[in-house]
């Protein structure tokens, strides 16, 4: 537990090193809280913090910088959402509005990633929205050669595409027949009870049709998991004009290594996914968010009521978070909006 005099002059420090990315003295520090107090007693207090793991001080300079659990404890408890100008958060919105066009789901979900990462000026992310695995409409088409292409789509309009082997060559007026079949009895089922159905099923059906089908849930299912998987990521150059990084080219090298595999992403994007609103996460402090010198911010969107995926921005410890607070929060909101819209 801090006292007030204590949190007072540790939330100056974090501002104070977010807006000018310099050590902040103990000079700066009383000139910059407003508090009446002597030079010792601010450096008596600067001990006391860095005692407790919460500012540190580099080794080329006598101020202090936060530490990843000082910007925890900033962000928990001293974090004030400050009164925007109303122009720039009206701004904000119409930008986003007109960059979020609902014409195509993995269009919007492209254009918020790079809004996300143009708004914030450090990296956009964001995850596909998950799919419920459902079909609307099936339909086969003869490639030759013992190949059937398998067009399925989605309620939402999603379509996905795939290459099918049979045992035997198969006309077209028998996979019209098949699709008719299929789009009849199945349509609006999802994956898995379109399994659980063709296992019941299987027996009385001609055996072109359930071979049909067979593939085509195993089509859907291979769709389904390659869609769960995608992880949009936009702008990591803007990390090269990053002071934190830009002379750090072990840590550039990490960061674009997590931006190229995008396991770790995913990883932390579900355990956003799994909160409501804004959440941030502070590097070096779990192992979701292993580098020290990053942060994320993120919230979950929806769409009709259900959530369906996360989207967020990564950047340097020292960001002003108030601002991607907001950043992230018009921009969930707004993406569910347009994907609600179709």
């Amino acid at each position: 537990m801090l006292d007030e005099r204590s949190r007072s002059l540790l939330k100056t420090l974090v501002e104070r090193y977010i807006a000018d990315g310099q050590p902040v003295g103990s000079r700066t520090l009383s000139k910059a809280s407003g508090l009446e107090l002597s030079p010792a007693t601010i450096r008596n207090v600067m001990s006391d913090l860095e005692d407790l793991g919460l500012i540190v001080s580099p080794h080329t300079s006598a101020g202090r910088v936060p530490t990843a659990r000082g910007y925890r404890l900033f962000v928990d408890t001293m974090l004030t959402a400050r009164p925007f100008d109303a122009a720039s958060l009206v701004s904000d919105e119409a930008v986003a509005r007109g960059q979020l066009q609902p014409d195509q789901p993995q269009r919007v979900i492209a254009q918020a990633a790079q809004l996300l990462s143009n708004m914030s000026s450090f990296v956009g992310v964001i995850t596909a929205p998950k799919k419920a695995g459902v079909f609307h409409h099936i339909e086969f088409l003869r490639l030759g050669d013992k190949r059937v292409l398998v067009i399925l789509v989605a309620p939402d309009g999603d379509v996905q595409n795939r290459v099918i082997f049979t045992a035997t060559d198969v006309t077209q007026s028998e996979l019209v027949e098949a699709s008719n079949f299929l789009n009849a009895n199945y349509a609006g089922l999802s994956i898995d009870e379109v399994r659980g159905r063709l296992k019941n099923e299987v027996d009385v059906l001609r055996v072109e049709i359930a071979s049909l089908m067979q593939a085509a849930v195993q089509a859907g299912t291979d769709a389904l998991a390659e869609n769960q998987d995608q992880v949009i990521v936009s702008g990591e150059r803007n990390l090269l004009g990053v002071q934190d990084f830009g002379n750090d080219m072990g840590s550039l090298r990490k960061l674009f290594d997590l931006f190229e595999q995008k396991t770790q992403l995913m990883r932390l994007l579900d355990t956003s996914s799994r909160a409501e609103g804004v959440r941030i996460f502070i590097g070096g402090e779990s192992r979701v968010v292993p580098y020290e010198e990053l942060s994320v911010v993120s919230a979950p969107y929806e769409v009709d009521g259900r959530i369906v995926g996360t989207l967020g921005v990564i950047g340097p410890t020292r960001m002003a978070y108030d601002r991607m607070i907001q950043i992230v929060d018009i921009t969930s909101r707004l993406v569910g909006n347009a994907l609600s819209q179709r």
